[in-house]
């Protein structure tokens, strides 16, 4: 099991600036989902710029650790991602049908001297990293009173 705190940060961070805590390491993360337009501060990167760092960091990762072990020639990945809500209907392949949600768009470049046949490969391992397994899977979260 995985786990981490979430605090506010110093009071002068503003409302809705945060601190996140796991083991010795600490991320900060500000302005809510929508920057300083929503009253906060545009000090740190918002919690949908860490969801994507997470998703793009394990994205690049897996594609990396893969390519090594196949001794593949790959020189760089580099992964850009880019957040969005739609319209359900605007879906084809989605379950969902009415209302909004969540798209995530992933650009995956990757260097190196491989063939078509490695470079498709990596995409379709790109899609089994961890973080994207877990956002594209059911995800039970349970909130209570600490």
């Amino acid at each position: 099991m995985r786990a981490a705190e979430t605090n506010p940060a110093a009071p002068n961070g503003g409302a809705y600036t945060r601190n996140a805590q796991k083991r010795e390491f600490y991320l900060g993360a500000a302005g809510g989902v929508t920057g300083a337009a929503a009253g906060g501060t545009d000090s740190g990167p918002t919690p949908y710029d860490l969801l994507l760092a997470a998703l793009g960091s394990c994205t690049s990762m897996t594609v990396a650790f893969y390519a090594r072990r196949k001794e593949w020639p790959l020189e760089s990945v580099t992964v850009r991602l880019r957040h969005s809500r739609i319209h359900a209907e605007d879906c084809a392949n989605c379950e969902t049908k009415e209302g909004r949600l969540d798209r995530i768009d992933v650009a995956i470049e990757i260097t190196g001297d491989l063939s078509d046949e490695q470079r498709k490969r990596l995409v379709e391992i790109a899609e089994k990293c961890p973080v994207h397994r877990t956002l594209t899977s059911e995800i039970d979260i349970r909130t209570r009173i600490a």
